[in-house]
């Protein structure tokens, strides 16, 4: 916040202050456009430094629609707290959910190492037929091969758990930030565009509401402040029940890669290397 102290000293924009300093720290030039930013933070889901960048750019997407919407900028900041503060603690809430199923992917991955130490610690030599053998060669390669399949589909399933939207509703709050002021839907709807291009605002998912929302709040006569961020708070529980939904599912379609991939490269370096050797061992005494 000492940047936008001094930027307000100064009298230069404080959004573009808050937007610049979050961006430094992010390692992404201030200069970078609307679109490169959405890029960036596509790259860094589920990171908990992207989460703080993208609060700190939607604080100043809300602070440049409250100045230039004449919305009361004290109200309109703790309004955006409260909901920034919900929305760390859904992500919180899915990073708890997702623990185990990750837990459980990285774990399964070790199994094929496990069974060639328990066959080297019975007595058998199956490092040695791993190694330097043909048909250990090639129970080595199939069973590589099996893993990087098991590893390469696990993330991708993990992947698609983890949440796609990091900010549900925050356009939605600063379209109520707009409206608080007063003016007009379209040049609230005007203001909310040009923050949400400045700042890189992304959130598709958020425009269909807002526009059913400014519906019902003409054809019912209620403000539609209160409405956007009513609509705001349920697309944030909704993003919650959907990753917890999909974290319990995570945790079963993880057993695919290992029954298919894990368990028979388990077979093929830990098990067959083990009867391999002890055949040769039996044939030699013979």
């Amino acid at each position: 916040m000492r940047a936008a102290a001094r930027a307000a000293t100064r009298g230069n924009s404080v959004a573009d202050a808050i937007a610049g300093q979050a961006q430094r720290e992010a390692g992404v030039s201030p200069s970078v456009g609307g679109a490169r930013r959405a890029a960036v933070h596509a790259g860094r889901r589920g990171e908990a430094r992207g989460q703080a960048e993208r609060a700190w750019l939607g604080l100043a997407a809300a602070w440049q629609v409250a100045t230039q919407a004449g919305a009361p900028l004290a109200g309109c900041l703790r309004e955006l707290a409260a909901s920034l503060r919900e929305l760390a603690q859904v992500q919180r809430d899915l990073e708890i959910a997702l623990a185990a199923p990750r837990a459980t992917a990285r774990l399964v991955m070790v199994l094929p190492v496990i069974g060639v130490l328990f066959g080297s610690l019975m007595g058998f030599d199956s490092l040695h037929t791993l190694f330097a053998t043909v048909p250990g060669l090639v129970c080595l390669g199939g069973g590589a091969l099996l893993m990087l399949a098991a590893a390469s589909w696990s993330r991708a399933l993990v992947r698609r758990a983890a949440p796609t939207d990091l900010t549900p509703g925050l356009r939605l709050e600063l379209m109520a930030i707009a409206m608080s002021g007063g003016g007009s839907v379209d040049r609230s709807r005007a203001l909310l565009e040009a923050a949400a291009v400045r700042y890189g605002i992304v959130s598709d998912a958020d425009i269909d509401p807002i526009d059913r929302v400014l519906d019902l709040s003409m054809r019912a006569g209620v403000p539609a402040a209160e409405l956007l961020r009513s609509e705001a708070e349920q697309l944030r529980r909704d993003a919650r029940s959907a990753g917890q939904r999909r974290a319990a599912t995570l945790s079963v379609t993880l057993m695919l890669p290992l029954g298919l991939c894990v368990l028979p490269a388990f077979m093929l370096v830990g098990v067959v290397p083990l009867l391999i050797s002890v055949l040769s061992s039996t044939l030699v005494t013979l």
